[in-house]
């Protein structure tokens, strides 16, 4: 089973930033769009953004948008997310994903491989 593996994630104070990193060895990335998740407990999952293969195209929700930024390098076989001025809404257990390059459509489509997960807490 393909095994996304994340990192980045931490405790910081609402304002602050964290960079999260999503790679895997088990997939090529060039042939994959890509896409950050997240759910806090007894909250839904949401699409925070999702990036196309080319990094072309990228999708936010609006409750992110202007702070966070997707960016992918395809090189390192890695995607990113730069989260900045975070609130505190913005705790929850971050997934990375992806889904087959063809089926991009922000991050509206079922993705296909997930990984387990990174922690992102804020304090105030």
């Amino acid at each position: 089973q393909v095994q996304m593996v994340e990192s980045g994630g931490g405790l910081v104070q609402a304002g602050g930033s964290l960079r999260l990193s999503c790679t895997t060895s088990e997939l090529d990335l060039d042939d994959f769009a890509m896409g950050w998740f997240r759910q806090a407990p007894g909250k839904e999952r949401e699409g925070v953004s999702c990036i196309s293969h080319s990094g072309r195209n990228t999708y936010y929700a609006d409750s992110v948008k202007g702070r966070f930024t997707i960016s992918r390098d395809n090189g390192k076989n890695t995607v990113y997310l730069q989260m900045d001025s975070l609130k505190p809404e913005d705790p929850a257990m971050y997934y990375c994903t992806a889904l087959p390059r063809s089926s991009y459509d922000g991050c509206s489509n079922p993705f296909n491989y997930w990984g387990q997960g990174t922690q992102v807490t804020v304090s105030s």
